[in-house]
């Protein structure tokens, strides 16, 4: 069996992320540009310009030369050509350097890029590099600045890490004017060497970072995903990722229901999902999701209340939740008796709730009405205030709505966000103020209900399972039916009693129990052809069927009968992810509802059945409207003997489906099967 180990991260990024030594080579703008950075944040430790003219830079000294300098720096910023970055890896290594940022492009990204990108990871060693085709990093709670441009972060004491594998986005994120506080924002580059997992595993060690947010193109090495899931979950640090990216690599010669239903990206979303790590799909989302874990750490569940001032946003904040995993349970004896000593009879109480504006500019009443609504139970609680501009308007009639938070927050303890139903109607100031009272500011309607459910507990599953690797996609061949299901039912997969024969007339058919189907083997696409045909209740019927069809050899197996439901099962391999399970509603509903979930291979038995509870068609395996139920231990079982061949044989795999899978009240047997083999 091919899989993943846990393989350790021997490389130290304490120093090159923490540094006390900054040095900077070069002498162009990009490298002014760092200095200048570093002069602005008050970085404490020492600064050391390097460049072969000397003389000064800002009023700064400047080293000739990285061996003149009076120690080896924790960190460097290489802001030279290519050919020279190389040069300046060694040295740096040589001397015992931190680590490096590496500036430069024309690498690995590049046709002509790939021995000097051999060449650079040869003069690394094991001394960290970032990049190399990156701007670097900032640290924020240390003033330590290895940044080529201008930023919009300011000093923290604590704060979110931001990673990302584009430069442009990491500082369009530092622009961001919602209150988010920033400890880190550092940019992948090519990932040479350090990966992006290993930087996140390298900030887990500090504990002023109190969530980590990862803009990711692609996984490149899954064990070190592996890892920092595990150590992520240990420290209880939540992890949350903008995923983009969909690559065609995984669905190149696929021919079945399940790799058009999975593709690449279901592999991403298992992958994440194994790891506990929450999705986001834009950078809004992803910046407030962050933002509720800075101020309370992940939600509990999707339980939520929202209360405004206006039956226009009770609706429209209804509406926006409906798709989504958040539920608003209804008010219980205690919230309404309390609501109602405050509000009076005119109010309709309920949740979401609209509590007019009698009780306007009263902040005593305002905070009595606030905290009646949050009761235990309740995973945040979201109050809808949108500011007015204060260069056209008088803001300060909003006042007592923040009073009236930070009151509720003390008195409470509760979650509380408040939250602006359009992104620019939450005033920065106000933000800040709101966040260091503990009230969390959400910056629009549509974007705090999103992270709301992307900051509920993502606990990892199967975490204690390593994942199987998996190589490029590679020509294949496929199986007969007939063969594929003898091989699966070698591995404990349940198939209908069955002949394979070229001479029907002659075939023990009597060996079986009618109603038969009559397949022809060695045929693609047979129901649109004619070579299939169901419900043959007599040896003559059989015959006459077999006459009429394009084959010369026959597969005749036993009806099932008793169906409850049925399911579609596949594995397909995904270079970039491993190899992928689907389950999903099957036969001639596969396509049409495509009601489907996806796991990463291996997945435990008990990760399957809670996952087969995902599924809108659980309903009738459980037994819809009185009728029976499929038997779930048996739907399992078949699932798990479908992964054991798959494996058993990872080498040669490409792709397998049972597709239907019809699930009976005492059995989970496959009527049709597909394995391609690589050749």
């Amino acid at each position: 069996m091919q899989q993943l180990g846990t393989i350790p991260v021997t490389r130290d990024l304490s120093s090159l992320l923490r540094p006390r030594s900054i040095a900077v080579v070069g002498g162009g703008a990009w490298c002014h540009a760092v200095l200048l950075q570093l002069t602005k944040s008050g970085f404490s430790g020492d600064i050391w310009p390097v460049h072969p003219k000397g003389g000064q830079i800002n009023g700064i000294s400047v080293y000739e030369g990285l061996k003149s300098l009076p120690s080896a720096p924790d960190a460097t910023f290489i802001g030279i050509n290519r050919t020279a970055t190389i040069d300046a890896v060694q040295v740096l290594s040589d001397m015992g350097a931190g680590g490096a940022v590496c500036f430069a492009s024309g690498f690995a990204e590049v046709e002509d890029g790939a021995d000097l990108n051999a060449a650079l990871l040869a003069a690394a060693g094991d001394m960290p590099i970032l990049g190399p085709n990156c701007y670097g990093m900032i640290n924020n709670c240390d003033g330590a600045l290895l940044w080529p441009d201008q930023h919009g972060c300011t000093p923290v004491e604590r704060g979110v890490a931001i990673l990302t594998q584009s430069s442009n986005i990491a500082i369009n994120l530092t622009m961001q004017s919602r209150a988010l506080p920033i400890s880190y924002v550092i940019t992948c580059g090519n990932q040479a060497q350090t990966t992006q997992a290993e930087i996140a595993l390298g900030l887990l060690d500090d504990p002023r970072v109190t969530a980590i947010g990862l803009h990711i193109e692609g996984f490149g090495d899954i064990s070190a995903w592996q890892s920092l899931a595990r150590a992520a979950a240990t420290k209880n640090i939540p992890l949350i990722a903008l995923k983009v990216g969909k690559s065609a690599q995984a669905q190149s010669g696929t021919i079945s229901h399940t790799a058009s239903l999975a593709g690449s990206d279901a592999g991403a979303a298992a992958l994440l999902e194994r790891f506990g790590i929450a999705r986001v799909d834009d950078l809004a989302t992803f910046l407030e999701t962050l933002k509720i874990l800075h101020a309370v750490g992940p939600l509990p569940s999707g339980n939520i209340a929202s209360i405004s001032c206006s039956g226009g946003e009770a609706s429209l904040t209804a509406d926006l939740a409906h798709d989504l995993e958040l539920t608003f349970p209804p008010l219980n004896s205690a919230q309404h008796d309390a609501l109602f000593a405050t509000l009076g009879p005119k109010v309709a109480l309920a949740n979401p709730l609209d509590y007019h504006t009698y009780i306007w500019r009263n902040a005593d009443a305002m905070t009595a009405a606030f905290s009646a609504m949050i009761v235990p139970g309740l995973a945040l609680t979201l109050l809808i205030v949108d500011f007015p501009r204060a260069d056209r308007c008088d803001p300060t009639d909003w006042d007592c709505t923040v009073q009236a938070a930070l009151r509720t927050r003390a008195a409470t303890g509760g979650n509380i966000a408040m939250v602006a139903t359009l992104p620019e109607l939450m005033p920065e100031d106000v933000a800040q103020t709101l966040l260091a009272g503990g009230v969390i500011p959400l910056n629009g309607l549509r974007e705090a209900l999103a992270a709301t459910q992307a900051a509920r507990v993502h606990l990892p599953t199967d975490l204690d399972i390593d994942l199987c690797l998996a190589r490029e996609m590679r020509p294949a061949s496929d199986l007969t039916e007939a063969a594929a299901k003898t091989r699966l039912s070698q591995f404990g997969l349940t198939i209908p009693q069955q002949i394979v024969t070229d001479d029907i007339r002659n075939a023990p058919l009597d060996t079986l129990r009618y109603p038969v189907a009559l397949k022809g083997i060695g045929i693609a696409h047979k129901t649109e052809r004619g070579a299939v045909v169901l419900g043959l209740n007599s040896t003559r019927d059989v015959t006459a069927a077999a006459q009429a069809m394009p084959v010369t050899q026959f597969l005749v197996e036993e009806m099932v009968t008793g169906t409850v439901a049925e399911l579609l099962v596949g594995i397909v391999k995904d270079p970039a992810h491993g190899f992928v399970l689907t389950v999903g509603a099957g036969g001639i509903l596969t396509e049409i509802l495509q009601d489907t979930f996806s796991l990463l291979v291996p997945t435990s038995p008990q990760t399957l059945e809670q996952s087969l509870k995902r599924l809108k068609c659980y309903k009738l395996l459980m037994g819809y409207r009185g009728k029976p139920a499929a038997d779930i231990d048996a739907i399992v079982e078949a699932i798990s003997a479908i992964q054991d061949y798959a494996l058993a044989n990872l080498d040669r795999i490409e792709e397998i489906e049972i597709n239907p899978l019809i699930c009976t009240q005492s059995a989970a047997i496959a009527v049709d099967a597909l394995i391609r083999i690589a050749k």
